[in-house]
Order: C-alpha cells, then structure tokens, then sequence
C-alpha cells in the first residue's frame, strides 16, 4: 500500500517537472524564430485622424442709416468689402456694390464693411462663421445745396460754380473737397463746418461764406454777389456798329489785369468797383475808365478816335 502511494506521487513529481518542457518544446515547434508565441487579441483597425468640420460660405445682408434721425438710405452708396488678413497688411477688396441693400457670400473669415454716402462713409469689423448674418452701418452726414443771385435774381446755373474746403487751423481754404458744384446739386458731406467760395463768371466776381453742415439735414444756401456782366465794345462813334477782331484788357485802377478777350462785343461778369478797359484794333490803343455798379448789366463802348 505504501509502495503504491510512493509511486503514484513519484509519477505526479515527474509529470510536474516534465510540463514546462513540453511547453518549451511545443513553443519551439510552432515559432521556429523562437520565444512565446504573443497571445491572440483583438485591435482596431488604423484609420486615419478624423478632417475638422469645414464651415460653409454664408451670406452678409447689409443696409445703411443716418445716425441721429435713423432714415435709411436708400441711393447714393457705394458698399466695399475686406478681407481682414490681420497681419499689418493692406487688406484686399474681395466684393463691391452700390445697391441700398447689398448681399455678399463670404467664406468664413474676418471682414471690413465700408459704406460712403458722398464725402461721408462709415466701417464695420465683422466676422462671418458660416452663418447667416445681418448689419447695419450708420453713417453720421449731412448735405449742402448752393445757389448764387444777384440781388433779389437768381444766378443762371450756368454762370455760377461753386468749391467747398476743409478748414485747417487758420486757413479757412486747408484742404479742397470739391470744385465745380453746380446750382442745386446736392453734395453729401460728413458733419461739420465748411469753407464755400462761389465765383459767378470767370473773373473776379466771388463771394465766400462759411456754412455748418448738420447730421441729417440738408443745408441750403445762396450766395449773394454784387457784380454786373458787362459788353465790351470799340465803335467809330457812340451807338455805332462795334469793331470785329478787337482785343480788350479789362484792368484794376492800380495796372492788375482781370480779364481779356478778343472779339466784336465780348462779355465780362465783374465784381462791382472802378476799372480801365483797353482796346486794341488795326495797331492802334483805346482807353476808357468805367465803373460797374451791381446788379447793372450794361455796354461798355470806346469811341475810336485820336487821343
């Protein structure tokens, strides 16, 4: 009995010692390479990082108003977008529109809206993200309109201009906005004083006046000249048929020349004051004094004779 228990635990003794080697061995046949084979595991298969989400072009809506009194404005506009790059750069016009209410389809991004209205404008930084979007630029102007007249008569358009300036410091003339306005045109301006010099004809007859444009409102103005236009002539005798081909210089007392032409019976708009005219014809020089009074449109004649 006892010879039997030895034996079975001999037998349990030697089949423990004998496992690891089987193993070894069983390892060893079916990686020839040598080592464990790795245990068996499931993984997920490797795909690639997934692409961030792009955000969609979007449209812009935008519309202009007075600041103040809020009107909306309705012509006149001229809209420009930017591309805002954010690197000192100059930014790039990337659309344009001069109807009231524009729309844009802009990519995600950084934006400048600028709106001007005449002279005046107004900006907005705006940044689309692939989103409907809607603003509103308000834009603080205001507007002249400028006439001139002689006394109680308006000035024909045709014979008055008109120029704005910018007052800098003293200089009531610093900086010019803008010549040659015409009666009753309306000339759009940012809020603030201005500098207007009106000139009726082409020679001395000017007036000036500083006028306040208002945010909003348009200012209207006349300017009042004292100034006559007068016609030049050279007659062999008082009434009689004028001279073709003559040559006139209009001057002041002192010697300055205002005007000169050349024909039978040119004419001058001068301011009002004492001047000299001369004529010249065939070699020969003609003087006069005269003196224009406001508002007197006249003829003026120098009698060609000797002397």
């Amino acid at each position: 009995m006892r010879r039997g228990l030895a034996a079975t635990a001999l037998a349990i003794l030697v089949s423990g010692a004998m496992l690891p080697a089987a193993r070894a061995q069983q390892d060893a046949i079916q990686n020839p390479l040598g080592g464990p084979l790795p245990s068996p595991s499931i993984t997920t298969p490797n795909l690639p990082p997934a692409l961030p989400s792009v955000e969609p072009d979007a449209p812009l809506a935008l519309s202009a108003l007075l600041s103040g009194p809020g009107v909306p404005l309705r012509q006149g506009l001229a809209w420009r977008i930017y591309e805002d790059r954010g690197d000192g750069t100059r930014p790039s016009i990337v659309a344009r529109s001069a109807e009231a209410e524009p729309r844009f389809t802009l990519a995600p991004g950084t934006y400048v809206a600028t709106v001007t209205y005449g002279f005046a404008s107004a900006s907005k930084r705006i940044v689309m993200a692939g989103q409907p979007t809607t603003e509103t630029l308000r834009v603080a102007a205001g507007a002249l309109k400028l006439a001139g007249a002689v006394g109680d008569q308006k000035i024909p358009p045709a014979e008055v201009s008109f120029s704005v300036f910018v007052p800098v410091g003293t200089n009531s003339e610093g900086r010019l906005v803008r010549a040659g306005i015409k009666t009753g045109e309306l000339l759009r301006l940012p809020e603030g004083t201005y500098h207007v010099v009106s000139t009726y004809g082409e020679s001395n007859a000017i007036q000036r006046a500083d006028l306040r444009v208002e945010n909003g409102k348009v200012t209207e103005a006349t300017l009042n000249h004292r100034a006559a236009t007068v016609t030049l002539k050279l007659v062999a005798a008082p009434g009689a048929e004028a001279f073709a081909g003559t040559a006139f210089s209009v001057l002041t007392p002192g010697g300055d020349t205002i005007r000169e032409a050349i024909g039978a019976f040119p004419q001058v708009t001068l301011a009002e004051g004492d001047y000299v005219l001369i004529a010249r014809h065939d070699g020969q020089v003609y003087t006069r004094e005269f003196k224009v009074e406001s508002g007197l449109d006249r003829d003026i004649e120098v009698v060609a004779k000797s002397g």
